[in-house]
């Protein structure tokens, strides 16, 4: 969590990104929470469903319809012009915290460190994956993981398969960039290049600390 925390929000304190929401001007309207849930994109919608099941009367649950609306665009219809400050005042409610985290595991977390396992890969493949289906979603598309995994699987075997892990893990990230590189929203890969390729050239395939890596220039360390 800290690790996709440097890169999304720039700070490694990750749960005090709940309260977190802006249009980062990527095409995907809203942005906001742990892992940055977006108008636009359908998970936004998803959390504030769940929120709604878990507190029926939350300060959110108005905006259903609109999100419904929204998804797909990047437009504001429905939400301005206090959708922001209402989602700051449901981040501390530990009901909608517990929602980002139920979301983020659902959608997210478990299904990369499911796939991980399964393709033989261990802590920093695990992570590597995550922070891949965080940014790109899940699908089967080449902007999706489903297909930069597929672009991966295309040029090197993984571990599951008796390839070297190593070299699976770099034409993945080959990949991922690729990905990157063809979205005008994505064009910078430092998190790729100065994060995730440090910790594979290092060897570091299980991730141990303590770490020292940069994202966007800025430097950050786990002991």
């Amino acid at each position: 969590m800290e690790l996709v925390s440097s890169a999304e929000n720039s700070s490694l304190n990750w749960r005090a990104q709940y309260q977190y929401i802006e249009d980062i001007k990527d095409g995907r309207g809203y942005t906001g929470g742990i892992i940055g849930f977006c108008s636009g994109t359908g998970d936004m919608l998803e959390l504030v469903q769940h929120y709604t099941a878990l507190a029926p009367n939350n300060v959110l649950a108005k905006y259903l319809s609109a999100l419904k609306a929204d998804n797909g665009s990047d437009t504001h219809n429905g939400l301005d012009p206090n959708f922001t400050k209402d989602w700051k005042t449901a981040a501390s409610d530990p009901l909608f915290q517990q929602a980002q985290n139920d979301e983020r595991d659902r959608t997210y977390f478990n299904p990369a460190v499911s796939q991980a396992k399964a393709d033989g890969l261990g802590t920093l493949g695990q992570f590597i994956y995550y922070d891949a289906l965080v940014m790109h979603g899940p699908g089967s598309d080449s902007q999706s993981f489903g297909g930069i995994r597929g672009a991966a699987l295309a040029r090197a075997k993984p571990p599951s398969q008796g390839g070297n892990e190593i070299a699976y893990l770099n034409a993945f990230l080959d990949a991922r960039i690729a990905a990157m590189k063809a979205d005008p929203s994505h064009q910078d890969t430092s998190r790729i290049d100065t994060e995730q390729r440090v910790f594979v050239k290092n060897g570091n395939v299980n991730l141990d600390t303590p770490l020292h890596w940069s994202v966007y220039g800025d430097a950050y360390t786990i002991s």
